[in-house]
């Protein structure tokens, strides 16, 4: 795995004594590091003994790499804000050396050595000394046109470089600025504790310290191996993803072949279609679609002995391994068929401007937690004309897969981690029906799997909220689908302005849940005896006849009966009690009290709608 382990000092990581090239990954994530993350950098360097430890990094070396080239696979974000800070520090003494000093100039000459590479040819007859970059950045957000523009114009590197548009505004132009200004307060303390100091001297002294820290430094063979490492290391910056590296490894191909700028555009347009923002989702994306064709993309290497060529299955820890055989086999081919399907992947996580007659029950499978599912609507969908399967046909497969997840979210059969299994083998089994024979299938397997109609009864009648809350909202949501009408209709799944995340209408308890039940509550539902009211609370509290959904729970929380059915708004514009004209609350208005017996009852109303609803 480790091919060299090493605890450089910064003047050694950047050795003049060696040409070795550190690259970022062209399309690693740009550079974010801050004025916090400066300030700490450049106040612990300062502040300590030299020596000080500032973290590790860890480089892949590649024997496709021409020359001494390390790709910077963690740490990127520390690497650039040294060669930032050193060159900060370079311009300042290069404004104050004494150019007939030959030991400060030899000093002056080190550090741009630290900064850039080296190079002496000859031009007519002349010999010419050439500087080129030591770090090169990644392209994101132009932080490696950014870097090169301030080595040009310090007077590091000699390669004519012009100056990007907006440079000022981007952060590796502010960081530079910012390494300009501590450096112009810590010399100007520095020197005000020791007035007869030379200011050259006091810059000496900061060159010094920086080069003097320490770092761990890791060279490994490969992404995998630099993967492994991550969970290891506790460091500053962020640790790359599963998917950074495959990326990483996509676009190491691609440029092989000169085709970096349309693999990365491949790249950006397949997350956008499957979730920019959420790596879940996408990680869950690429463990699927190798789950859900892998006969297929194994196919071509099948042997004998090795039915699998590239992995049984998908998993977060096999994921880099089984993509990096993927890629190194044919990457264009894969990313074109991963673009393909993530425009299905779309459709299924509701990201696509496509409308379908399913497209609101998949709304519902999502609601339902029902993703372990998505592998096999991928399937599916990718195949919908082969398999001569109508749209309608799709729309009745997500219900019988809502079905089955509200049973087996409920009963927890079967167990969730048999889930993906059971829909590679259902996939396994449709793969060459057709039409109404691939509905059939789907439901029988399912119906062979989910727990039977008793348990689903029994575990409907227990302590539902108590056990799953989100599969109870859902069965409450799902009642009250049933009965709305055009007039009548609310939104149950919007979710407050303030942040998106908590849904407006929520779960509400009847008999309070409370640990101090109110005595108006146990008058009511136990004639005075507390003792007995707490046995009905555990009992009953959680149980669907006591429970309803209301946009105003806090409003109602450990109120009377009565002011909780009779609740209206300070101005008396709207109902916010019980009278709200849900379905799930007629039965509720009609009482002036609420005892066992009404939740009894009204357990049974709920259970009896539930199991005709929920029919596999």
């Amino acid at each position: 795995m480790i091919k060299t382990l090493a605890h450089p000092t910064v003047a050694e990581v950047f050795s003049i004594n060696h040409n070795t090239v550190y690259r970022i990954p062209k399309y690693q994530r740009e550079y974010a590091w801050g004025i916090s993350d400066w300030d700490a950098l450049f106040k612990d360097i300062m502040e300590n003994d030299q020596g000080y430890f500032l973290g590790s990094y860890i480089c892949v070396s590649s024997s496709a790499l021409e020359g001494s080239v390390l790709e910077v696979i963690d740490g990127q974000q520390r690497f650039t804000t040294l060669q930032l800070l050193m060159t900060a520090l370079y311009s300042k003494l290069a404004s104050n050396v004494d150019e007939n000093d030959t030991e400060d100039m030899n000093v002056l000459a080190n550090l741009r050595k630290k900064l850039a590479n080296h190079k002496q040819s000859f031009s007519a007859g002349k010999k010419r000394s050439e500087y080129f970059q030591r770090l090169y950045l990644q392209k994101q957000n132009m932080n490696d046109e950014d870097f090169a523009y301030i080595l040009y114009t310090n007077g590091v590197i000699t390669d004519v470089k012009t100056k990007p548009i907006n440079f000022g505004n981007r952060r590796i132009a502010k960081a530079f600025r910012h390494f300009c200004k501590l450096i112009d307060s810590e010399t100007a303390r520095r020197t005000q504790e020791n007035p007869d100091f030379p200011l050259v001297y006091v810059l000496l002294e900061l060159v010094e310290k920086v080069e003097s820290a320490v770092m761990v430094g890791i060279e490994v063979d490969s992404n995998r191996d630099a993967y492994m490492l991550f969970e290891s290391l506790n460091h500053r910056g962020v640790p790359l993803s599963a998917l950074d590296l495959i990326k990483n490894t996509l676009i190491a191909h691609a440029e092989r072949n000169g085709n970096t700028d349309n693999c990365y555009e491949q790249w950006k347009y397949m997350l956008g279609l499957i979730g920019q923002d959420d790596y879940a989702v996408q990680e869950r994306f690429f463990r699927q679609y190798y789950n859900a064709f892998r006969d297929e993309l194994n196919e071509p290497y099948q042997t004998s002995e090795k039915r699998y060529y590239f992995g049984y299955l998908a998993t977060r820890s096999t994921l880099l391994d089984i993509y990096e055989e993927l890629i190194k086999m044919d990457y264009q081919s894969l990313l074109d068929d991963l673009a393909e399907k993530a425009e299905k992947y779309a459709v299924i996580v509701n990201n696509s401007d496509e409308t379908h007659v399913y497209s609101e029950v998949l709304l519902d499978l999502s609601r339902i937690s029902g993703a372990p599912s998505y592998m096999l609507l991928l399937y599916l969908l990718s195949n919908q004309e082969r398999m001569e399967l109508p749209d309608s046909d799709i729309c009745e497969v997500v219900s019988i897969l809502i079905r089955f997840f509200v049973r087996r979210n409920i009963t927890d059969v079967p167990n969730t981690r048999k889930l993906t299994q059971i829909f590679m083998e259902i996939i396994a089994e449709v793969r060459n029906m057709s039409g109404d024979a691939i509905v059939s299938c789907i439901h029988e397997r399912l119906r062979s799997v989910s727990a039977t109609d008793e348990m689903f009864e029994e575990k409907l009648r227990g302590p539902l909220y108590d056990e799953n809350p989100e599969a109870t909202r859902f069965v409450l949501c799902s009642i009250e689908a049933q009965h709305q009408t055009r007039e009548t209709y609310t939104n149950l799944w919007s979710r407050d302005r303030e942040n998106g995340k908590k849904y407006v209408w929520t779960i509400e308890h009847i008999f309070p849940e409370g640990e101090n039940i109110p005595t108006s509550w146990v008058d009511m539902i136990a004639n005075g005896d507390a003792d007995l009211a707490k046995r009905y609370r555990d009992e009953y509290v959680h149980t669907l006849g006591n429970l309803t959904i209301t946009g105003y729970n806090q409003n109602l929380s450990n109120m009377p009966f009565a002011q909780k059915r009779d609740r209206t708004a300070k101005d008396r514009s709207k109902q916010i009690g019980y009278r709200n004209g849900l379905y799930l609350n007629a039965d509720v208005v009609v009482r002036d009290r609420w005892t066992v017996e009404d939740i009894t009852r009204r357990t049974d109303v709920l259970v009896a709608e539930l199991m005709h609803m929920f029919e596999l």
